[in-house]
């Protein structure tokens, strides 16, 4: 019988080198041959550049990457390759929550989510590797990349490794046995986790659905109170613009309030108001005869209170003197050393407290009024800016500082289309590849201040 299966297995595995062999004499079609493969293994090179890499060099790569059990992949592409979009296009079609490097001809970037790696990591390693031969470049930055990592390798790639030939079945059910028996323990105890998780969620939805009731409400009664008529004598195609985005945002927080299911889904609804705001208050200037007001944000201290029209120095309790953004009435406050009227919230127990020291919860509804670039200012030395620097609020309330989106995704979980797309801009940020330290400018905000 062995020299009959010999007989049939040669022409077998020549017809199977053949096709292997094959499609070296094509390139990838699009971004979806090169996401496919990422789905099944870490590394990819494309046929159009095979002869640049060794196999053993890829196996190393793979080796390397399953063995840390990160979620790291490579992809190796010729010159041509389109690169609008790259990034984006390939993290949506991969579904992978993790770290991307891309060789493109003799260029290379990478893109991480925040989530499984920081700004200033990403940024760090890319120009670290940048500029070395092809195969250290990458044995280079993977060896950095799955060091700082985090999150796990997705289960699709199917782990470090099998059995070598000759093993005994016997001690390999046995550890079959055990692995099974841990694997439910730890699956029940993550269930319990992310029941928990969920119900910190759903209180914490709740308690920020009062708090942002209050605001919609306030603001449909200043729609109420402006006594405005597009139709009224006066009233040009700029203010009717003005009031039909201001109704439009009314409508918007309500829908998306009543829409949320998370808590950093209230950051649309603040946003929402805040543009309705500053739409009435462009309203008001153009029928008073005023000056435009420039964009600026909201009262620190009640974002009710309108946008802000100067900047005022306060010092929180026990905290350091900073600028905040204040509304006419607060700065008059302040100058005569009064108290400003600060935003109180529920901070659980029936206390009442600042927003700002009210608990994680709040994030959200703050990140929507003032942005990610301001709140660090904002709030430090506070209990919700504490809070928001670090990785248990990005886990659990978002992403860190006004960037509240992406889910509680962890590294190597499968998050389809679900992503923070300013993580993942073009390959050389449009065409700006290699501008020094500054990545090309297209990799935004990866969570930086979580790392």
């Amino acid at each position: 019988m062995r020299p009959l299966l010999a007989a049939v297995a040669a022409p077998l595995l020549a017809l199977a080198a053949t096709f292997a062999a094959a499609p070296t004499a094509f390139a990838a079609s699009d971004v979806s041959t090169v996401a496919d493969a990422l789905e099944k293994s870490p590394v990819y090179v494309d046929p159009a550049v095979s002869t640049e890499l060794t196999s053993a060099d890829v196996d190393a790569l793979e080796r390397k990457i399953k063995n840390a059990d990160k979620p790291v992949m490579v992809a190796v592409l010729p010159a041509d390759f389109p690169k609008k979009d790259l990034f984006s296009d390939l993290r949506t079609k991969t579904g992978v929550v993790g770290v991307y490097g891309v060789r493109l001809g003799d260029a290379f970037e990478a893109r991480a989510d925040h989530q499984a790696m920081s700004n200033s990591a990403v940024q760090n390693l890319t120009t670290s590797v940048r500029g070395e031969p092809l195969s250290e470049q990458l044995d280079d930055f993977v060896s950095t990349a799955v060091r700082t990592a985090r999150g796990s390798a997705p289960s699709s790639w199917g782990g470090a490794g099998g059995t070598s030939d000759g093993v005994s079945a016997g001690p390999l059910i046995g550890v079959g046995a055990v692995v099974v028996v841990g694997g439910a323990g730890i699956y029940a105890l993550a269930r319990r986790n992310r029941r928990r998780k969920e119900a910190e969620r759903r209180e914490a939805l709740d308690r920020l659905r009062v708090v942002v009731d209050e605001d919609i409400t306030a603001f449909g009664e200043e729609l109420d109170r402006l006594d405005f008529h597009p139709a009224e004598a006066g009233a040009d195609d700029t203010m009717r613009a003005d009031y039909e985005r201001a109704l439009d945002a009314y409508e918007k927080a309500k829908q998306f309030m009543a829409a949320a299911q998370r808590p950093e889904e209230v950051r649309g609804v603040t946003q929402a108001l805040e543009d309705g705001r500053f739409s009435l208050a462009l309203l008001a200037a153009r029928r008073e005869g005023r000056p435009l007001p420039e964009r600026r944000a909201p009262c620190f201290f009640d974002p009710r209170h309108g946008p802000s029209v100067e900047d005022a120095e306060w010092t929180p309790p026990g905290g350091s003197p900073r600028e905040v953004p204040v509304c006419a009435a607060d700065a008059t406050r302040l100058r005569d050393g009064a108290e400003p009227m600060i935003r109180t919230v529920d901070a659980g127990a029936g206390e009442r407290r600042p927003y700002y020291d009210a608990g994680p919860m709040y994030g959200p509804w703050a990140g929507g009024y003032f942005g990610g670039g301001m709140l660090p200012g904002l709030l430090v030395g506070t209990m919700l800016g504490s809070m928001m620097s670090g990785p248990a609020y990005a886990a659990d309330y978002g992403s860190g500082y006004g960037d509240f989106g992406g889910g509680d995704f962890t590294g190597g979980d499968y998050s389809g289309a679900d992503f923070d797309a300013s993580d993942f801009g073009d390959f050389g940020g449009g065409g700006d590849f290699g501008g020094g330290g500054d990545f090309g400018g297209g990799g935004g905000d990866f969570g930086g201040g979580n790392f």
